[in-house]
């Protein structure tokens, strides 16, 4: 005997009272929802179960490629910004373009040791907004993830912006089209990050790779023929050969050399990408974590300081047509193939660079909106398992900046690294309560590492904030109060409404106990009509029709129909001289037999058009009575759509 299951194509039993829906009870039913389906899954691919996600989940060497390329890309920019400062000062300065590198470096080492151990201690993800929580007060940090969200988004826009520069420093002809090229390709981080975090990965791995293995080459090829080979070329600087800044030259102060090594932190912006995204990696999270982020810190010290000593060592300086990384591999590796390589995978992990942004940013808004302080979709993955809303938020914000910044990376570099040092400084001070509160083994050498790193990063925050503030950092400075308030606000209002939606523990609820009435707006007596007043007699015996007119004839024609065919059914006709509709309705509603222990159910007919087209034909009278009677007191509106079915399919009204 064959028991039919028509439910089995939709669901499967999965226990009592459970029932799980397959991929084709979420299928689109409509031609154009079927179009627009293929058309999602030939961009993003087919949609992802939950259990799913662990395979999504990042190795290490992935996890390199998309977490570490924001860091390890910003070996291309760090040098040329010290070097853009201390230009300022003359031949005498530029001697110190090297020992700020070797500072920043290890400035760079103190970060990643304490964002290491923040990863063992918080493997949820957060990072510094995950130990504000835990450790200080609330409002740090919020005031965390409002620079991390901030920053996000400026190595979005900087490292698109620095990939084109590098573009058109080998083709030159592109620079008039930079803008477009720099939108181009947010928009295509954008789509390969909708694809999940496996897909960005296989996508985005080998740019990172081949990026790596030019820049070491360069690197190497560079160091080798200036320091053991000894090539004549590498004749350091000269005053003849250091061009006159605008202006004139300045004096070599304390500050300019603050100038310097705030423009050259850049390279430390990144580095807390890992520590946010814990949980992307497979299993044990917290240990490839901290492994990815050593070798991550350990490439980009690497790259950085051997871009740095070899421009030191051939007094390359910036030219404003091409970039420092494209000086030093000219020098180091001529203009061949090689050259090219390296430009190309420059470029490439510039724009790649954002990949860490679009992984990060969505991350943090999703945390944020679990905990009440942003829009509750921010939490919501898509059909491929990515956070949607946070990745098209950033993007858009992203790609506006470029539009009003002209894809300018001198223009945008002082509304940068502001906000990742005000968040590497709070999270290290959150990491010092910790380790006070748990005193685990090693507790103390933990605690004055971050001690230590806390201080260093608080003065580095200052600094870069005060040398860049007339510049643009004024911004950022201004923003994050915004932002700040604005989660505050979003948290406030949840709090509200889970408050008015709470429900005692200890209640017990039967039947109604109050007196429902149902009202039905009517046009006439139509088949939507007669649906609607069908399922109004089912919540209530006191169910009335209402009929708004400005022809009482026509009502009353209107109530000798209704009550040969809809008998019991007492029709009010309101007369409205004035020819408006909504607005005479409600008010009735509003006089008619005040009732304070009554609930009044407005039920409203709906016709649904079978194509687009066809709204235009109708006047949308049910969406604008159902928006104008939402939040009515003891008001519950029900909506009754009736679609028109092909001919010949459907029975008649009864």
């Amino acid at each position: 005997m064959r028991v039919p299951r028509p439910q089995a194509e939709y669901f499967r039993y999965a226990g009592p009272g459970i029932v799980r829906a397959k991929a084709k009870a979420s299928a689109p039913t409509t031609g154009a929802g079927r179009a627009y389906a293929r058309v999602r899954r030939l961009l993003i691919g087919a949609p992802l179960a939950s259990e799913q996600e662990i395979e999504e989940r990042l190795s290490k060497k992935k996890a390199l490629a998309i977490m570490s390329s924001d860091a390890i890309s910003s070996s291309a920019y760090a040098s040329e910004e010290i070097l853009n400062i201390l230009v300022l000062a003359g031949v005498a300065a530029l001697s110190l373009t090297l020992p700020i590198a070797i500072a920043i470096s290890a400035m760079l080492a103190v970060v990643a040791i304490s964002y290491r151990q923040i990863g063992y201690a918080y493997p949820s993800g957060g990072g510094a907004y995950a130990v504000g929580s835990a450790n200080l007060p609330k409002i740090f940090a919020l005031i965390a993830a409002a620079a991390l969200l901030i920053d996000y988004v400026m190595t979005v826009a900087v490292s698109t912006s620095s990939a084109v520069e590098q573009i058109y420093s080998a083709f030159p002809p592109l620079y008039d089209v930079r803008i477009e090229v720099s939108v181009a390709a947010v928009a295509l981080i954008l789509l390969g990050n909708l694809r999940g975090l496996r897909e960005s990965g296989n996508i985005f791995a080998l740019p990172t790779y081949v990026y790596i293995g030019s820049a070491l080459f360069v690197v190497g090829s560079g160091l080798l023929k200036a320091f053991v080979l000894h090539d004549a070329v590498a004749t350091g600087y000269h005053a003849a050969n250091v061009p006159t800044p605008t202006g004139g030259f300045e004096a070599l102060t304390l500050l300019l050399v603050l100038r310097a090594f705030a423009g050259g932190s850049v390279a430390l912006t990144g580095t807390e990408a890992i520590a946010n995204g814990v949980p992307a990696f497979k299993p044990p999270e917290p240990q490839n974590a901290a492994r990815t982020l050593v070798m991550m810190a350990a490439l980009l010290a690497v790259i950085f300081i051997g871009v740095t000593a070899v421009a030191v060592s051939y007094g390359i300086l910036p030219t404003g047509e091409q970039s420092v990384p494209a000086l030093v591999a000219r020098v180091s590796v001529g203009t061949g193939p090689m050259f090219y390589v390296f430009q190309a995978s420059a470029a490439l992990i510039l724009i790649l660079a954002s990949n860490t942004s679009f992984n990060a940013f969505p991350r943090l808004a999703a945390i944020l909106a679990q905990d009440s302080y942003f829009p509750r979709a921010f939490a919501f993955r898509g059909d491929r398992l990515a956070f949607s809303t946070g990745i098209f938020a950033l993007a858009l914000v992203a790609a506006v900046l470029l539009v009003a910044f002209k894809a300018d990376t001198a223009a945008l570099i002082p509304l940068y690294s502001v906000g990742v040092f005000v968040s590497f400084t709070i999270s290290q001070a959150g990491m010092v309560r910790h380790w006070f509160g748990t005193k685990g083994s090693g507790w103390r050498s933990r605690l004055v590492t971050n001690a230590f790193g806390a201080v260093l990063t608080g003065v580095v925050a200052i600094v870069v904030a005060s040398v860049k503030f007339t510049a643009g950092a004024w911004m950022v400075v201004l923003l994050i109060p915004i932002l700040v308030a604005g989660m505050l606000f979003i948290h406030r209002e949840y709090a509200n409404e889970t408050e008015e939606l709470r429900v005692r523990e200890d209640l017990v609820f039967g039947q109604p106990h109050r007196r429902q009435r149902v009202v039905v707006p009517v046009p006439g007596v139509t088949r939507a009509v007669v649906r609607a007043i069908a399922f109004g007699r089912t919540l209530s015996n006191d169910v009335r029709a209402i009929y708004v007119t400005d022809d009482v004839e026509d009502g009353e024609r209107l109530r000798a129909r209704f009550n040969r065919q809809l008998p019991g059914i007492p029709l009010v006709i309101v007369e409205s001289p004035y020819r408006q509709l909504v607005g005479p309705l409600v008010t009735y509603l509003d006089v008619m037999e005040p009732d304070p222990d009554a609930v009044t159910i407005v039920v409203v007919p709906e016709y649904i058009v079978r194509h687009w087209w066809e709204r235009v034909l109708h006047n949308r009278t049910a969406e604008r009575l159902r928006r104008e009677l939402i939040g009515r007191p003891n008001t519950v509106v029900a909506l009754v759509p009736y679609r028109r079915e092909p001919a010949g399919e459907h029975a008649p009204a009864r």
